[in-house]
């Protein structure tokens, strides 16, 4: 189902309060939220469904003995998951990209480490190179800014991972 860019809006304000209220819950702790990089109208489907699970996954194992929260959300905007655990924010930040540079499909994972003032942690901040286009080896912002692959190329890049990993 394709959704509309006021429901894509919409979702990250929703999104935007959840996190809100996790930090305002658990402000000696830190918030970890997951969403999966689906490009196009179409943000929940085969495909993201596979990769939401895997990366849901990854993190369990990863964050294991840590965890004091964690929450799901299936919506036709995309899969997201919180997670609040007792690491801080550096440690949480390493786990995280870690496991987007190393899962087979954590190219498709979005996992961002929340600061208490609601702003995402970069991977700069603990030492991480950007993210690298799924296509090229450009930085993944640059790709994106400038539309320099087509959503099919995209689509059929994200088809070929998921297939692959199931296998």
């Amino acid at each position: 189902m394709e959704i509309t860019l006021d429901q894509l809006l919409a979702s990250r304000e929703q999104r935007s309060a959840r996190q809100q209220e996790l930090l305002n819950d658990n402000p000696d702790a830190t918030l970890v939220c997951l969403t999966v990089i689906m490009p196009g109208s179409v943000k929940r489907n085969f495909f993201s469904l596979i990769t939401a699970g895997a990366a849901l996954q990854s993190m369990i194992e990863r964050y294991n003995g840590t965890i004091l929260h964690l929450s799901t959300r299936d919506l036709v905007t995309g899969y997201e998951a919180y997670l609040v655990t007792t690491l801080d924010h550096a440690k949480a930040k390493e786990i995280a990209s870690n496991i987007e540079d190393t899962h087979p499909l954590g190219r498709l994972f979005d996992i961002d480490v929340i600061l208490p003032d609601g702003v995402p942690m970069s991977r700069h901040q603990v030492g991480c190179s950007p993210r690298r286009c799924l296509l090229c080896d450009n930085d993944a912002r640059f790709c994106m800014r400038n539309r320099t692959h087509s959503s099919e190329e995209l689509h059929n890049k994200i088809k070929d991972m998921v297939n692959a990993y199931v296998q």
